[in-house]
């Protein structure tokens, strides 16, 4: 395993299935987190608003036993002409971890590359892995076996397709990613997926949301806007992307074991209605909750590691 988690293919299926056996652990005996992090810090920069992560990452590193130092643009020295390199030279002397929802995927791998602690990837615009671990997590507490269920995601081709597509494959379970033509995934991204899937699962992607989610074990969406969106852009992503909302019709077509997920905040009336969001076969709050679980797994692990 990396020392870093930059992406979910930073993993093997091995490392995978464990951080998700680790992270179960944590769920099942929260009192397990035995003070590694005790009297140390870890630095978590957000240059995006953070409900989830945030609160998650904060959560674990105080359960693990020490203290999160929270900061934002304005808080750091980069913004006023400090190299990202000298900034992650100084953070790995004072920090057990650094953890960053930033925009640019290279900025993230500029700075691991010269810090000396793991560096962990809290979304940025190619790759959301800890969503995908919580909802790996999430499935297989569901479905028991990951192994061949069918997941089927409709939306945009954005960071949290990319990572759900490489830990898919990575559990040999089935992919479809449904999106139209104007806003498909990264196409490197998809065909390192099915490289990593290896022929034992399938990394699908179409335009046909009726045919991706026939069938599927799993129905998962994402909002349909990203921060900072221009209002002209916004308008087209909307029109683009109506056809694809996850309505009671378009669930109905997957198994009637199905369960419907989203990575949230979810824009009800947008990519999905109130009648699925709150449907008994949602497990979108379980997703939420297992951002914590995975936190700690991830931190316990690489922090571990770097010992």
């Amino acid at each position: 395993m990396s020392k870093h988690l930059l992406r979910v293919a930073d993993l093997d299926r091995s490392q995978l299935l464990g951080l998700l056996d680790l992270a179960a652990s944590f769920k099942a005996e929260p009192l397990r987190a035995q003070g590694r992090l005790r009297g140390s810090s870890v630095t978590m920069y957000f240059a995006k608003p953070s409900t989830r992560t945030r609160i998650s990452f904060e959560t674990a590193v105080f359960r693990l036993g020490g203290h999160p130092v929270v900061v934002g643009p304005d808080q750091l020295q980069i913004g006023r002409g400090e190299s990202i390199e000298d900034t992650a030279r100084v953070i790995s002397r004072m920090s057990r971890a650094f953890v960053a929802r930033i925009f640019a995927d290279a900025d993230l791998e500029r700075f691991s590359r010269a810090a000396s602690i793991p560096v962990i990837n809290a979304l940025t615009d190619d790759h959301h892995p800890c969503q995908a671990l919580a909802d790996l997590m999430t499935l297989r507490e569901r479905f028991g076996d990951l192994h061949g269920l069918t997941v089927a995601y409709v939306g945009a081709g954005n960071n949290v397709a990319h990572s759900l597509m490489e830990a898919c494959a990575l559990a040999g379970m089935h992919v479809r990613v449904a999106t139209p033509r104007e806003l498909p995934p990264a196409n490197h991204v998809v065909e390192h997926a099915r490289s990593l899937a290896g022929g034992v699962a399938e990394v699908t992607v179409t335009e046909d949301v009726v045919a991706a989610v026939s069938g599927a074990d799993c129905v998962y969406t994402d909002t349909w806007l990203s921060m900072g969106d221009p209002p002209a852009e916004r308008e087209q992503r909307m029109r683009l992307l109506a056809p694809y909302q996850v309505n009671r019709a378009l669930f109905d077509r997957a198994k009637p074991t199905a369960v419907f997920m989203h990575c949230l905040p979810a824009h009800r009336g947008e990519e999905v209605t109130d009648d699925v969001a709150d449907d008994p076969r949602s497990v979108i709050f379980d997703q939420a909750e297992n951002r914590l679980h995975t936190a700690l797994a991830v931190l316990d692990d690489l922090i571990g590691r770097w010992a």
